[in-house]
C-alpha cells in the first residue's frame, strides 16, 4: 500500500439506538463523540438509525407482499395472453 493516501483503520463503536444495541469493530469512520466500552477502553462512536437488530429483514417482521394478486389482478386488466 502507498502511504499517505489511506484514511485512519481502527476500533470504532456502532449504536442503534432504536434498539439499544452497540458493536464494536474496525472502520475508516470517525466521530467526535467517545463511549467507555466494556473492555474499560475509550472508543470513538457512531450512531446508526438501523442494524441488524432493529432491522425488518433479520427481526421478521418485514411485510410480504401480495405479488399473487397483483399478477391476477394485471390478467384481469390486460387479459391473459397465450
Amino acid at each position: 500500500m502507498r502511504e499517505g493516501i489511506h484514511p485512519a483503520y481502527g476500533p470504532v463503536v456502532f449504536r442503534d439506538r432504536a434498539a439499544n444495541y452497540a458493536f464494536l469493530t474496525r472502520s475508516t469512520m470517525t466521530s467526535e463523540k467517545t463511549i467507555e466500552w466494556e473492555d474499560g477502553h475509550t472508543y470513538p462512536v457512531v450512531d446508526v438509525e438501523i442494524s441488524d437488530v432493529s432491522h425488518p429483514f433479520y427481526t421478521g417482521t418485514a411485510r410480504v407482499l401480495d405479488t399473487a394478486g397483483r399478477v391476477e389482478r394485471f390478467e384481469r386488466r390486460y387479459g391473459k395472453k397465450g
